[in-house]
């Protein structure tokens, strides 16, 4: 099974750094990204996979799934456009919840 490098997970946070609140935490190989504590998605072999909510449809990204067993996310190929990245992201946030700090 392949896993997220460590390569490409600093080349996508630094894509990503005009996003301010993004951070990361590696799980099992891979890593859960958060914008300002809420889960939003993450990185899968490689891949920017984030959850599928009903704002970010109109975007017509490409369902992949993450991990076996894994309900299907949606892939942002194009990560070197970073407005359209930065929206979708923000796109999806709105729909999603806060993480309670415990």
């Amino acid at each position: 099974m392949n896993k997220t490098t460590k390569e490409y997970k600093d080349y996508l946070l630094e894509q990503l750094k005009e996003l301010d609140g993004i951070t990361c935490r590696p799980m099992k190989g891979e890593y859960l990204l958060y914008y300002d504590n809420i889960l939003f998605g993450g990185l899968y072999n490689n891949r920017l996979l984030i959850k599928c909510v009903e704002g970010n449809k109109k975007y017509n990204l490409p369902e992949e799934i993450p991990y076996e067993g894994a309900k299907p996310m949606y892939f942002i190929e194009d990560i070197e456009n970073i407005e359209l990245a930065s929206e979708i992201i923000l796109e999806t946030c709105k729909e999603l919840p806060k993480k309670v700090k415990k």
